[in-house]
């Protein structure tokens, strides 16, 4: 028998090569944030409740008859 038909068992693939990656995992994630952040559409500004307008002194601001 050859020495390569007993190295590996057919149908499970041999050990990758340990090559260092060319983009760091962090990297990685900041790149995948700043997309999600970029492809996410703005929030829709919330109905704010009706509250007098104040004055710089605290009074209400009465508005004039028409």
């Amino acid at each position: 028998m050859s020495s390569t038909s007993q190295a590996q068992p057919q149908g499970r693939p041999g050990p990758r090569p340990s090559a260092p990656a060319g983009v760091s995992m962090r990297d990685l994630l900041a790149s995948c944030a700043a997309a999600t952040a970029v492809s996410t559409p703005p929030r829709a500004p919330e109905p704010e409740a009706y509250r007098p307008v104040r004055d710089q002194r605290g009074h209400r601001e009465h508005r004039e008859a028409a």
